[in-house]
C-alpha cells in the first residue's frame, strides 16, 4: 500500500481532497481484481469512471463501479459474495487495501422497467486508515443494457507508485459505446455528470469517432429503453432540467479541482448535436507555435502525474481541459515581484535543456506566451471560459507537429 504522505501529496498537486484521492486509488485495484476474477471477467465497464480510467485521465473523479452483465454470466447475490471474498483477498494481498467482508452488500432488485439489477457497495480501509464507519465503493450492475457495439480490453490507468500487476486491463464500453450511452443517459434523466460527460467525450478529438456511428450507437440505445432520439427541444422540456443548475455543485464539485460553471456545458450541446446528426463537422485546429528548443517527441503523461513543481501543473491541465482560463503569479528569473497573468492554457512542452514551457494566450493583450513552469509561484484557476484558438494539448495525443517559434 502507498503511504499517507503519497495520498496527501497527490491530493495537493491535483487539487482534490485527500479523501477522493483515497478513493481513486482504490477502484484501481479493486477494478484490477474484478477484471481478472473468473466470475466477473466478463463483466463490461461503462460510466464516468470508465471514461477516467481506461480513456483520458485529466477529468473529474468518479466514485463508482458500473458494469453491465452480459448474457451467460452469473447474476446472483450469493454468487458475487462468494467472488468479492476472494477479490477482497487478493487486493489485500497484492496492495495492503483492505475490503472486510462484513462490509460487503449485494441487493438484486428490479428496475423500472422490471429487469434484473443490482446494487453492489464495498467498504474499505485504506492509506487514510479512518477511525470510525469506513468509507464505501458503490457498484452497479445490470443486465438491462444492449450492447450497440464490441466492447474492449483497455489499460486500467493507476497514477500511483505501487503499479498494478500487469496486464492491468478490463473488458469496456468502446468509446462510441460511452458516448451513445451518455447522450442516452442525458435525454433520460439529466444529471449534471450527465452533461459534463457528454461535452468532455465530445472534446477529445483524438479519440471522437465517426459520428454516423455515434448516431447508430444513441439510436439503438434509445430503442432499447424507449424513449425518444434526443434534441435540445426535448431536454429543455425534461423534468429534471430546473435541477440541473441547483445540482451541478452539488454533485461535481468534489470530483473536480474547479467547477466550471454548467453554462459552458449547456451552451456547448448544440455543436454536439449538431455534429452527431451529421449537419455540421469542427474544423481541425491547429497546435500553438512552441519554442525551437523544445524536444520535439516529448509529450505530458497521458495520465495525471506528479510533477515534483512547487505549483501544481495537474490543475493547469484541468483547466486547459476544462476550457477555463488560469492566473498565474510568474516570476522570470532574478525579477521581483512575481506578476499576474491571466491566460488560456494550451500546451506543456519541455526543452532540450529539461525545462517544461507552457504556452498559452494572454487574455488581455491576446498574445501568444510561453512560461518556464519553474518560474511560476502561484496557479488560480478562474471560472472564465474560453473558445481555443488552437488544439488543447493536454489530454490529446502527442504534439508530434507543432509549429516552431522563429
Amino acid at each position: 500500500m502507498i503511504p499517507l504522505i503519497e495520498i496527501q501529496e497527490n491530493a495537493r498537486e491535483w487539487g482534490l481532497r485527500p479523501t477522493v484521492v483515497e478513493k481513486d486509488y482504490t477502484l484501481g485495484w479493486v477494478l484490477a481484481a474484478i477484471a481478472s476474477h473468473p466470475v466477473t471477467k466478463g463483466w463490461v465497464f461503462k460510466g464516468g469512471t470508465c471514461l477516467k480510467k481506461c480513456y483520458f485521465e485529466t477529468y473529474r473523479f468518479s466514485e463508482d463501479l458500473d458494469f453491465t452483465i452480459r448474457d451467460g454470466h452469473a447474476f446472483e447475490e450469493a454468487a458475487f459474495k462468494s467472488a468479492f471474498h476472494e477479490i477482497s483477498a487478493w487486493v489485500y494481498e497484492q496492495s495492503g487495501v483492505e475490503l472486510p467482508k462484513d462490509g460487503m452488500v449485494f441487493d438484486l432488485y428490479q428496475n423500472p422497467r422490471g429487469r434484473p439489477s443490482m446494487e453492489g457497495r464495498l467498504s474499505y480501509r485504506g492509506p487514510l486508515a479512518p477511525r470510525g464507519a469506513l468509507p464505501r465503493i458503490k457498484l452497479d450492475l445490470t443486465r438491462d443494457e444492449v450492447l450497440a457495439s464490441d466492447p474492449v480490453s483497455r489499460p486500467i490507468a493507476h497514477p500511483y507508485s505501487d503499479k498494478l500487476p500487469q496486464p492491468a486491463e478490463v473488458l469496456a464500453y468502446s468509446y462510441e459505446e460511452v458516448f451513445g450511452e451518455k447522450l442516452r443517459a442525458l435525454a433520460e434523466r439529466q444529471l449534471p455528470r450527465d452533461l459534463y460527460d457528454v461535452i468532455n467525450i465530445y472534446r477529445h478529438s483524438s479519440l471522437r469517432p465517426a459520428p454516423e456511428i455515434v448516431w447508430e450507437v444513441l439510436l439503438k440505445k434509445c430503442a432499447h429503453k424507449g424513449i425518444q432520439f434526443p434534441s435540445l427541444e426535448e431536454l429543455k422540456k425534461h423534468p429534471r432540467h430546473p435541477q440541473l443548475s441547483s445540482e451541478w455543485a452539488n454533485m461535481l464539485a468534489h470530483q473536480l479541482p474547479s467547477l466550471p460553471p454548467m453554462s459552458l456545458y449547456w451552451d456547448a450541446l448544440p455543436e454536439v448535436f449538431d455534429w452527431v446528426k451529421g449537419k455540421s463537422s469542427p474544423a481541425p485546429l491547429p497546435r500553438i507555435a512552441v519554442g525551437h528548443d523544445v524536444e520535439p517527441d516529448w509529450a505530458p503523461s497521458s495520465t495525471v502525474a506528479r510533477w515534483g513543481q512547487s505549483v501544481p501543473i495537474e490543475t493547469i491541465r484541468y483547466a486547459g481541459a476544462n476550457r477555463l482560463c488560469v492566473q498565474l503569479q510568474y516570476r522570470k528569473q532574478g525579477a521581483r515581484p512575481a506578476r499576474p497573468y491571466t491566460i488560456e492554457p494550451y500546451s506543456l512542452r519541455r526543452t532540450r535543456e529539461g525545462n517544461v514551457v507552457l504556452y498559452g494566450i494572454k487574455t488581455d493583450s491576446h498574445e501568444n506566451r510561453s512560461f518556464r513552469v519553474d518560474w511560476i509561484e502561484g496557479v488560480t484557476v478562474t471560472d472564465r471560459p474560453f473558445t481555443p484558438t488552437y488544439m488543447v494539448e493536454f489530454t490529446e495525443a502527442a504534439p508530434a507537429s507543432a509549429p516552431r517559434l522563429l
